[in-house]
């Protein structure tokens, strides 16, 4: 694990990053994006898995971006340690074309959302801002596939019908924008409701469904048809 100094200055709060991932070469790429100038500064680099919770103890971070293939502790692995903290940040999982098994299980431990390695580096600025906020972050060029996978993988839930049948219209229709990748902002804009409705509604579908997070809100969405993934 290697800390960073923060450099000094006097705009906003940065979003405070943690980059886990066994290659110096990809580390040095993120160390390029993920800029202080665009808002975004990294905190402490990490080698491994293994090395993440320590790093976060030293270095509180708002996101951390993590590699799925390392050495020793793998991504999923690391990402359950995460995500098991108290006040645990989201995790942006960084992913190869062929993972979708890895990508499917780190998505099971907790992660937030995933993005491939060759993404344009402005999306990847995107993708730690949006699950910064509490957004979910699921790259469309993979997600059909990773649900999929995620679906074959996961144990049947007899319940789920009657689980879906309790939500109402609305309800149905913000998780709808969820699963759609909007914003709180977007779904009150496109409802023509408040910001804090829509965090309520939130709040009752995740209830319902026993349901963690926005990332969990959307695999649930895809999963029972309530919205259709790009394949």
């Amino acid at each position: 694990m290697t800390p960073v100094n923060p450099a000094p200055s006097n705009t906003a709060a940065p979003i405070r990053v943690i980059v886990v991932d066994d290659q110096e070469l990809v580390r040095s790429g993120l160390r390029r994006i993920l800029r202080r100038r665009d808002g975004l500064e990294i905190v402490a680099e990490c080698a491994d898995g293994s090395e993440v919770v320590a790093a976060l103890e030293a270095n509180p971070a708002d996101v951390v971006v993590m590699d799925l293939r390392m050495r020793q502790v793998d991504g999923i692995t690391a990402t359950g340690l995460v995500r098991a903290l108290p006040s645990a940040p989201p995790v942006l999982v960084l992913t190869t074309f062929d993972e979708d098994e890895l990508v499917s299980g780190a998505l099971r431990a907790g992660a937030a959302g995933f993005i491939l390695k060759d993404s344009p580096a402005e999306e990847l600025v995107m993708a730690v801002r949006a699950v910064a906020l509490g957004d979910a972050w699921l790259d469309p060029a993979i997600t059909g596939r990773v649900l999929a996978t995620y679906r074959s993988a996961a144990a049947p839930s007899p319940s789920s019908a009657v689980e879906v049948s309790e939500l109402t219209d609305r309800e149905l229709e913000v998780l709808r924008g969820l699963a759609s990748g909007w914003t709180n902002s977007e779904i009150a804009e496109r409802l023509v409701i408040s910001e804090l409705t829509v965090k309520s509604h939130i709040g009752r579908i995740f209830a319902k469904l026993d349901l963690r997070d926005r990332a969990a809100a959307i695999v649930f969405a895809y999963d029972h048809g309530i919205v259709r993934p790009a394949v």
